[in-house]
């Protein structure tokens, strides 16, 4: 019989039961299944700036608006919560939308957060007034800016698509279009939650397409 060693002990709460735990929640209603499109091919972000699209990203997008450093909770939150826990993960960005003008807002609230985080992936897009509502109005969603800024943000998958939710029990109508980033619980549950879902669909796609391309060999 093999000896429960320490490092067996160690390697199994380090490596296995991550794992088991994974495949666990993969059986949950809401976990691990494709994540709904509620939103198809919204306005991409190369609008305000031809650097950056939101083709082959995962993208999480906020309106920092006129007054950032009165909100500026909820984006120290969205960095702990979210940020923090996919920094690592291929193709991610955190799309921060201000107005034009708001240079030195954007730039005092990006020197806030970098003393907690690395920014490399947090990626700070001026726009005038019309392009800023022009892009929040392609997501459909049921939000409204209030001085270019809302508490919501959002899902970007890497075909330009915004996701979210269509049986989300506290929305109106069951679709859920953002995630209020004040709300520590709400990013916790339910965003974090469907990026890991968005992310796993890729990685499912990936497998079968190599999957096939090794079956046709």
């Amino acid at each position: 019989m093999m000896k429960l060693t320490k490092k067996r002990v160690v390697l199994f709460l380090l490596f296995i039961f991550p794992l088991i735990c994974f495949l666990i929640l993969s059986t949950g209603k809401n976990n691990f299944t494709k994540l709904p499109v509620v939103t198809k091919n919204v306005v991409d972000i190369s609008t305000l700036d031809s650097i950056y699209t939101f083709k082959g990203h995962t993208s999480i997008v906020c309106f920092l608006g006129n007054d950032v450093q009165a909100e500026k909770g909820g984006f120290f939150n969205l960095n702990e919560k979210i940020y923090k826990k996919f920094i690592e993960y291929n193709k991610f960005q955190m799309i921060a939308i201000y107005p034009k003008g708001k240079e030195s807002d954007a730039k005092q609230i990006k020197k806030e957060i970098s003393a907690f985080t690395d920014m490399v992936k947090w990626k700070f897009i001026a726009g005038s007034k019309e392009e800023i509502v022009a892009l929040h109005s392609s997501f459909n969603s049921t939000d409204t800016l209030t001085n270019l800024y809302t508490s919501k943000v959002f899902l970007i998958d890497k075909k330009g698509d915004l996701r979210g939710r269509i049986s989300d029990q506290d929305s109106k109508d069951g679709k859920l279009f953002g995630y209020n980033m004040n709300s520590v619980s709400e990013l916790n549950a339910k965003l974090k939650d469907d990026v890991l879902v968005l992310f796993y669909e890729y990685y499912t796609a990936f497998k079968d397409k190599n999957k096939n391309k090794a079956d046709r060999k």
